[in-house]
């Protein structure tokens, strides 16, 4: 996987955005006599992260994400990191529905995403390219506290670049500093995710064929835990209620279980360490 895409997935919408609002743009926004939801939304970003080039790595780089995202009343949403998804369960707190991701390759020669800037990692050199992946399943969440404590969980199938089952579960609060009315917010989280064999394999096992090319031990690599972290964000409110837009600032740590530490590829060229900063402006335009 590359790691900033899911980096970037997690932080900018793993904590403040579980409600799909528009993009920097938290749920605890809403207050103090909101204007009405509009019956479509449409939220327009970008967001620099500064994180490991790829999930395991070492090395550091800049990427900048665009971030488009697309809500249909509170039934549906469309973005880059959170996918297609419809709340077809919406009421009491609760939302369930289906889902369907992207998940972005990753290059050998760089060990980046398209979205790379600068930096890079010669580390999987021999490993091969990860071709772009889909992924399609569904997600559960439940909102507490009015909304400030989520709890979420996702469970996909993959297709394309890798053909494993994994699942992301999420614990989140949202908030606002000094009142509803102070324009500013933060959001704490905690996460974790787990893979199958056949996608733990693809991204950080290491076969006969890429074994021979990089002089790496053959390691295959199980199911279970892939990885634990916290993340934390501070927003600032641009106009009333976010009109103008909002921005972000967020960072993130994770540590690699051992299912996948287990492989050469990590115990040679990668750390278990996992730690990510960035930043995200975000405007949003609504009609009904």
């Amino acid at each position: 996987m590359v790691r900033s895409s899911s980096v970037f997935a997690a932080l900018l919408f793993g904590t403040a955005a579980l409600a799909q609002p528009a993009p920097g743009v938290p749920q605890s926004a809403q207050g103090a006599r909101p204007p009405a939801q509009p019956t479509w939304v449409l939220g327009v970003g970008v967001a620099p992260l500064y994180t490991p080039i790829w999930q395991g790595s070492r090395d550091m780089g800049l990427s900048i994400f665009p971030d488009l995202r697309l809500n249909y009343r509170d039934d549906v949403f469309l973005s880059i990191p959170d996918g297609l998804g419809w709340n077809v369960v919406n009421r009491n707190g609760w939302k369930l529905g289906p889902l369907v991701k992207l998940r972005f390759g990753r290059r050998e020669s760089t060990g980046g995403s398209p979205f790379l800037v600068t930096g890079g990692s010669d580390a999987l050199l021999g490993m091969g390219d990860v071709g772009l992946a889909g992924e399609a399943g569904g997600f559960a969440q439940y909102s507490l506290a009015r909304g400030k404590l989520r709890l979420r969980a996702e469970v996909r199938q993959g297709f394309g670049g890798h053909e494993g089952l994994v699942a992301d579960t999420t614990l989140s609060w949202n908030d606002a500093l000094g009142g509803v009315r102070s324009g500013w917010r933060y959001g704490l989280g905690l996460r974790a995710a787990w893979g199958g064999r056949n996608f733990t394999n693809t991204y950080f096992g290491v076969n006969a064929e890429q074994a021979a090319n990089t002089g790496l031990a053959v390691t295959p690599t199980g199911d279970g835990l892939v990885s634990t972290g916290v993340t934390g964000s501070i927003t600032k409110l641009l106009g009333p209620f976010g009109r103008d837009g909002a921005v972000t600032v967020f960072v993130s740590h994770d540590r690699l279980g051992d299912v996948v530490m287990r492989s050469s590829l990590l115990q040679e060229r990668g750390q278990r360490g996992q730690t990510a900063v960035g930043l995200s402006y975000g405007y949003r335009f609504s009609w009904n």
